[in-house]
């Protein structure tokens, strides 16, 4: 029997020019649910049955949170939610409960065909699934649910202190590492940082407590050359990736504007989306 999988994202303001290009990318794997955790009441065009839209404050999670986790936590903006990320199984019980997988997402996203890397043999056989090789990421991860992995989060000696401050400390992925990682260092060359997911993460599988997975899946930065067609991310024609993470490309892209219906070819350049 097919393993389900949730992916959730809490957002709040306006959605933003390529959202609808994350809605379209979401209805090409409908066996895979996407939970947006929001307050915004715009209405989604074409919004396929799989993404799954649950209206809460800001004030209502970090009620929630500092219930579940026993001390008041600090949400006093949208961003610090990261840091919250991979306790979402643990703080939203309910929301999370009918899935084996649940995983911390991102909406500045274009996904491939998911299920094409997240396979029966994979699901099966990790407790924690990353989309990169070298720390986790806060766009997608996925973590089985199940007390000891929703739970690994308190392994850090710093999750109290990061929960507590109004201080961003990139929790959810590395604490700002990431060019050392991506140079080759490890994440425990760094004792005196805050200990980050990665950390956790790859504390945990050294222990032999979980069974992680990491490899580079996905298509970051601006490289260009990238196509989504029905429902697959194909770079340089080469390879076909998870997804499109749009985070630098956002930044630079002209013009921003939502295209609607979005068609079911459009390519990435440097700059641009060009739709045929």
């Amino acid at each position: 029997m097919e393993k389900k999988i949730a992916l959730l994202t809490c957002w709040y303001g306006s959605y933003p020019w390529y959202f609808p290009l994350f809605i379209h990318s979401c209805g090409y794997n409908p066996t895979v649910d996407f939970i947006l955790i929001t307050d915004n009441k715009e209405p989604i065009p074409s919004k396929p049955n799989n993404v799954i839209v649950i209206d809460k404050t800001i004030a209502n999670i970090k009620e929630i949170a500092s219930a579940r986790l026993g001390f008041t936590v600090n949400i006093d903006y949208p961003y610090k939610l990261c840091d919250f990320k991979p306790a979402y199984g643990y703080i939203f019980p309910e929301i999370v409960a009918r899935y084996d997988f649940w995983g911390m997402a991102d909406i500045d996203i274009v996904y491939g065909n998911i299920r094409g890397f997240m396979t029966d043999e994979i699901i099966s056989a990790y407790d924690i699934i990353n989309s990169r090789h070298d720390y986790i990421t806060g766009s997608f991860c996925l973590f089985r649910n199940c007390e000891k992995v929703n739970s690994l989060f308190m392994q850090s000696k710093d999750y109290k202190k990061v929960f507590s401050s109004p201080i961003h400390y990139c929790f959810d992925e590395c604490n700002f590492l990431f060019d050392y990682l991506k140079q080759g260092a490890s994440i425990f060359d760094f004792p005196d940082n805050i200990q980050s997911m990665t950390y956790v993460v790859k504390k945990a599988e050294l222990d032999g407590k979980i069974k992680a997975f990491f490899d580079y899946i996905v298509v970051e930065g601006n490289p260009g050359k990238i196509r989504w067609e029905n429902g697959k991310i194909i770079f340089k024609e080469e390879y076909e990736a998870l997804l499109y993470h749009l985070v630098v490309f956002k930044r630079g892209c002209k013009p921003r504007k939502k295209v609607i219906p979005v068609p079911n070819v459009f390519h990435f350049t440097p700059k641009t989306v060009i739709y045929t």
